[in-house]
């Protein structure tokens, strides 16, 4: 079956959000409810075992302060407290905050000249990707037919729910799609789902084990920026960056 869709995640793929974006904002929500938590950029990278914001801060506090003093109404004080965090973290990207990563653009525009279908797959808030797509991407929500986030489904990734979400809605089959993911827990995820991915990992993922990833690679690439291919299904023949030329052999070759 031809390739139809892409499917993109938005925190590591799209743009480089985590350390100097969401660990950011988490802070400061912290600091406005009144606690010291500190998330460093090592503690951070620890965390991001764990998807979904309301999970990684309870998760945090089983792990890391047992001695925090339960409010009665925890998952409430929780959703409010990443609530704030959400304002924090849009109010720094809608400032021009956080860039789209190499390559991301022009592959987009590139899909869309073509007539392939895009959608986004991911586990942050749909405020969280709206402020990234008007500010970033120059408004870049219509280019996405549906946009699953944050808890449109029961089970975030690793599960597949998310992407059987989006097909669903696209009225696709997974064997048409490809994924574009920066993470172990959402490459298991495609998979799941029965979905290819190509892995643009970053400086927090670059030690996951993407062994069952179509392509691998530490960005899409610029013409003038070349990527680093750490694996690939394929022969890529000197390819320097990823192009839907690209994809549309790793889609072939499943």
């Amino acid at each position: 079956m031809s390739l139809e869709a892409l499917l993109f995640d938005v925190d590591g793929t799209l743009a480089d959000t985590e350390r100097d974006g969401h660990r950011i904002a988490y802070n400061a929500a912290f600091a406005e409810v009144g606690l010291d938590w500190d998330w460093t950029v090592s503690l951070y990278g620890e965390l991001l075992a764990i998807t979904g914001g309301k999970e990684r801060i309870l998760h945090f506090i089983e792990m890391y302060r047992p001695d925090f003093q339960r409010p009665k109404d925890l998952k409430g004080y929780i959703a409010d407290m990443h609530d704030i965090k959400t304002r924090h973290f849009t109010q720094l990207v809608r400032r021009g905050g956080i860039a789209p990563r190499p390559g991301v653009k022009r592959l987009l525009f590139e899909a869309r000249q073509a007539g392939l279908r895009l959608a986004i797959a991911t586990t942050t808030t749909p405020e969280n990707v709206q402020a990234l797509l008007s500010t970033s991407f120059d408004g870049a929500e219509d280019w996405f037919e549906v946009i699953g986030a944050g808890d449109v489904v029961p089970s975030k990734k690793p599960a597949p729910d998310i992407y059987n979400y989006v097909m669903k809605k696209m009225a696709l089959s997974s064997d048409s799609c490809l994924a574009l993911e920066d993470s172990f827990n959402g490459l298991r995820s495609s998979l799941a789902a029965g979905v290819q991915s190509v892995i643009t990992y970053n400086a927090y993922t670059q030690d996951h084990d993407f062994s069952d990833a179509a392509l691998v690679v530490d960005h899409l690439g610029e013409p003038d920026t070349h990527c680093q291919v750490s694996h690939s299904r394929i022969a890529i023949n000197g390819a320097a960056y990823v192009d839907l030329a690209l994809l549309k052999r790793l889609h072939g070759a499943r």
